[in-house]
């Protein structure tokens, strides 16, 4: 069945075929076979954004078979003996990362509807906005998962690193200090969104992604204009801050919006792209190291390309979104070249009474 759905729908008569996806763990049947920041490119998101709909609903979970499968097994699985039967017999770390009967539902009747696509040599389909993953123990996207959780663990290693080469005294060390805890926040809830897809996990992700961009347009403002006049990078500081909170205030409170995010973060994504970029041009004679900078802006911009492959899993694991974080994995490293290299220089240049560049 194509993506779009318009295709016919799947045959009633083989609503009943075992999945042809990895088998989930057995449960009471409810029928007989149905028993888990960053940094987005500008020209990626600029594409998604021509094809942005309601990702709550996809052509998976629209299917009436899909449906009727999760209806009939709640009704036959989640109430009375069975529920306590299930809850009783849930591993405790599925339970503690709330994991429920119903979910156990989809999660069965989602690989009961791609058995069934797969049968009558339909493309997959995504399921609430994403595609179909086996869960490995909580993890509901466990590459994902893996690869943000690499991501932060290369966060906090340079972090580290950098504590220890560059003294407290260089003019950068605070501002690269916070803005490197702003991105282990946000790779600490990429991890547990891609662990545990829920209401606040979503959320968290996405806005702890917006703040990343926002601090690293902060962290370029220190650099280019708050050494030598702190107050413009002050009053960029409240507007920053003031746009954060707008932000998440409308999707909080007005509507959670994937086209408005997307919008939103293309924009921002530009501005910290191009400033970078000026920054690194004006200053490519006088900074050696000026293409760590650089390479590492247009690494974090065209790696987000990745995402437009958006193919289904291999291995039922492994997606495009999964590849891209994997491959950002290393441009932490030199970043954080970059920013050993220019702290130190700033630092130097002070001692000498040298104009900062």
């Amino acid at each position: 069945m194509s993506a779009a759905g318009s295709a016919r729908p799947l045959s009633p008569r083989r609503a009943l075929v075992s999945p042809g996806g990895p088998q989930p763990p057995a449960m009471a049947s409810a029928s007989p076979r149905c028993t888990s920041v960053r940094h987005p490119a500008s020209v990626a998101v600029i594409l998604l954004l021509l094809s942005v709909t309601a990702v709550q609903s996809s052509q998976g979970d629209k299917e009436p078979v899909y449906r009727d499968c999760v209806k009939l097994c709640v009704r036959t699985n989640c109430t009375g003996a069975r529920l306590q039967g299930f809850e009783s017999s849930q591993p405790q770390y599925m339970a503690l990362t709330g994991w429920t009967c119903r979910d156990d539902c989809k999660y069965q009747c989602m690989w009961t509807t791609v058995g069934l696509y797969q049968a009558e040599g339909y493309r997959i389909p995504q399921f609430h906005g994403k595609w179909p993953f086996v869960r490995v123990l909580c993890f509901e996207e466990p590459a994902s998962a893996l690869a943000s959780l690499l991501n932060g663990l290369a966060c906090l290693l340079m972090l580290l690193r950098y504590r220890s080469t560059v003294p407290r005294q260089s003019p950068m060390y605070h501002t690269i200090n916070a803005f490197s805890l702003v991105s282990l926040n946000a790779w600490f809830w990429s991890t547990v969104f891609h662990t545990r897809d829920t209401y606040l996990t979503e959320k968290m992700d996405y806005f702890c992604a917006t703040a990343v961009i926002l601090y690293s347009i902060y962290l370029c403002c220190v650099r280019t204009l708050g050494l030598r006049r702190p107050g413009v990078s002050s009053m960029v500081g409240v507007l920053l801050i003031l746009t954060f909170t707008s932000h998440v205030s409308y999707l909080t409170f007005v509507s959670f919006d994937y086209g408005y995010n997307m919008a939103a973060n293309v924009t921002i994504g530009m501005v910290n792209l191009l400033w970078w970029l000026c920054w690194c041009w004006q200053n490519r004679r006088t900074l050696p190291y000026w293409w760590k900078c650089g390479l590492v802006v247009l690494l974090l911009h065209g790696l987000a390309l990745l995402e437009l492959l958006d193919f289904p899993p291999l291995l039922w694991v492994l997606d495009a979104h999964a590849v891209w974080h994997l491959s950002t994995i290393p441009v932490h490293f030199l970043f954080y070249s970059f920013l050993i290299d220019d702290s130190l220089y700033l630092l130097n240049t002070e001692k000498l009474g040298v104009k900062v560049e």
